[in-house]
């Protein structure tokens, strides 16, 4: 019962859950950024969050580059860090600055990311992802 407070972890079930974490999360919002991405391809006038001043095609490129692009990445545990940071950006903006105004229902979602964002790229995307095996193969060739 003394492993119930215990602050070792082991490290087989922690990649798991990192796993588990990741592509949920992963699939999770490529549900937000599929639309996006629909909306971008199919070339009618877009009216999206200017969020930057670039106008909102840009603004839409670049969340749907982050919601739909960085998720793939993010499940794939490729360059798992630089998706987290655009994901990150991506919901600080959503939960407050485009929602920054609405009750708290309306931003949840996105602090409820974000939070999740924060974790992962704290622990990082675990021993089961292709960032641990292209650092694994290259450590073994620095030998």
């Amino acid at each position: 019962m003394n492993y119930l407070n215990t602050t070792n972890s082991n490290t087989v079930f922690k990649d798991i859950i990192l796993l588990l974490v990741r592509v949920f999360i992963g699939f999770a919002m490529l549900s937000h950024g599929f639309p996006k991405l629909q909306m971008l391809l199919e070339g009618g006038k877009i009216e999206f969050f200017d969020f930057l001043g670039l106008g909102p095609t840009i603004s839409l490129t670049l969340t749907v580059f982050a919601e739909f692009v960085c998720s793939i990445l993010l499940i794939l545990g490729l360059f798992t860090r630089v998706a987290l940071g655009f994901l990150i950006f991506t919901m600080i903006i959503a939960g407050f600055v485009v929602h920054g105004a609405d009750p708290f229902e309306k931003r949840e979602m996105s602090l409820i990311y974000l939070s999740v964002y924060l974790l992962l790229i704290t622990f990082g995307p675990g021993n089961i992802s292709v960032d641990y095996m292209i650092e694994k193969r290259k450590r073994a060739s620095d030998w």
